[in-house]
């Protein structure tokens, strides 16, 4: 799939939370601006690393409880986009129907919008790819979108371990571990790498 990727200068970018939305092709009230969605299973830490990306520590509300983020979240940041935090997928718990109801506002989101830029994919370097992450693997190589792979929970790896647990995943999903952006929102580690590439694609 294509990566976003390429460096871009760095500087001070202002961050506000926008709206929710509940439905995959409701609008964004404001200005026309392309869309980088943060995808991921429930718990991988996507409003973290929103958090993270956009230095600000409580904007987008991160909890410990999976399945906390049951719409669109929608932050602009900088002058140029949209980030969008998806609902997580997968987590086992919630009842069937509203698995469904979760899976479907993802799905069709990723398959259909056209204001999709980017995806920023979180996957949980302590884990391997789920069912789920395969189907939404699958989903963003059909749609052809731009998609930067960031592993999460990086400090929770042992350095020593690290390049074996990436090629792991990259083996299940058949990506290039090369592309992977190892982050952790405790650490910031892989902030600035990861905040280079998605404006390098949206700017």
């Amino acid at each position: 799939m294509p990566r976003i990727t390429a460096p871009s200068p760095r500087g001070l970018l202002v961050s506000e939370f926008v709206t929710t939305l509940a439905q995959w092709n409701d609008p964004i009230p404001g200005p026309a601006l392309p869309e980088v969605a943060f995808a991921g299973r429930s718990n991988v830490g996507k409003s973290s690393l929103i958090n993270l990306l956009m230095g600000r520590r409580a904007l987008a509300h991160a909890s410990r409880i999976p399945g906390k983020t049951r719409m669109l979240n929608v932050y602009r940041w900088g002058p140029g986009c949209y980030l969008v935090d998806l609902p997580g997928y997968g987590w086992a718990r919630a009842a069937a129907e509203e698995r469904a109801v979760w899976q479907r506002l993802v799905t069709s989101y990723l398959a259909r919008r056209e204001t999709l830029a980017g995806v920023v994919w979180l996957l949980d370097m302590r884990r391997e790819p789920s069912p789920e992450d395969r189907l939404v693997g699958a989903r963003l190589r059909e749609r052809g979108v731009p998609t930067l792979v960031a592993l999460t929970k990086a400090d929770q790896v042992p350095r020593g371990q690290r390049v074996a647990r990436a090629a792991s995943i990259a083996l299940g999903l058949e990506l290039d571990a090369a592309e992977f952006v190892l982050t952790s929102s405790r650490t910031r580690e892989g902030a600035e790498d990861l905040r280079d590439s998605v404006l390098a694609h949206v700017g």
